[in-house]
């Protein structure tokens, strides 16, 4: 099995506090995560950090100059104690293809929604997700994303920490992989309660985050 999973596109460090987790990534790694927009509506906000390839890492947190939104912001980063690793996501090739796929095996990713963000310079990047809180809540099944004709967060000149590996705990492994293997990709798995980690190559040697 590959250290870094296959058709990964990002994953996910959510934090109840975004500028202190962004401080604490620097001081461990000696990399500045790029600030990469604003989610409107949803009041949080993210900052961005390359991890080789078409893939990077999201650190989202609550932004403090949105309003409350309606709703909880996203991966319920307001009830989070910490900053945690919380899920991962996948861009195959053609995304509703995939999804009719995962479907015959077995797995539905869920809906699909359309969302939106503006980056610091103005540009809007619009992409397409499933919602894998609904279909699969534990956060080691990836959700599926699309960028369509947006330019790849990826593709930005981001700071770059090479992913080295990821890897996660799940109470009944075998029961993450029937979906994993749906989606067309793996993650190592041992028993445990659910959790994922991921290690980067920095300035100031490997690091891990859970």
């Amino acid at each position: 099995m590959k250290a870094v999973p296959a058709l990964l596109d990002h994953l996910v460090l959510a934090t109840p506090d975004l500028y202190a987790t962004v401080a604490d990534f620097v001081r461990r790694t000696g990399v500045t995560p790029a600030p990469g927009g604003v989610h409107v509506g949803l009041g949080t906000r993210n900052h961005l950090v390359g991890l080789g390839g078409r893939s990077y890492l999201e650190i989202i947190g609550p932004d403090p100059e949105q309003p409350e939104p309606a709703e909880l912001r996203p991966f319920d980063v307001d009830r989070l104690p910490g900053p945690r690793t919380v899920t991962w996501a996948i861009s195959p090739p053609d995304l509703d293809a995939a999804i009719r796929a995962a479907r015959a095996r077995g797995y539905d990713p869920g809906p699909v929604h359309a969302m939106s963000r503006r980056t610091p310079d103005g540009t809007l990047l619009r992409w397409r997700l499933t919602d894998s809180g609904a279909a699969h809540p534990c956060g080691l099944v990836p959700f599926l994303i699309d960028w369509g004709g947006s330019r790849h967060p990826a593709a930005s000149g981001l700071p770059v920490t090479p992913l080295l590996q990821v890897t996660a705990t799940a109470p009944d492994p075998e029961e993450v992989r029937g979906p994993l293997s749906a989606l067309g990709t793996d993650l190592p798995l041992t028993p445990g309660p659910s959790a994922l980690s991921f290690t980067v190559d920095t300035p100031n040697g490997p690091v891990t985050f859970e």
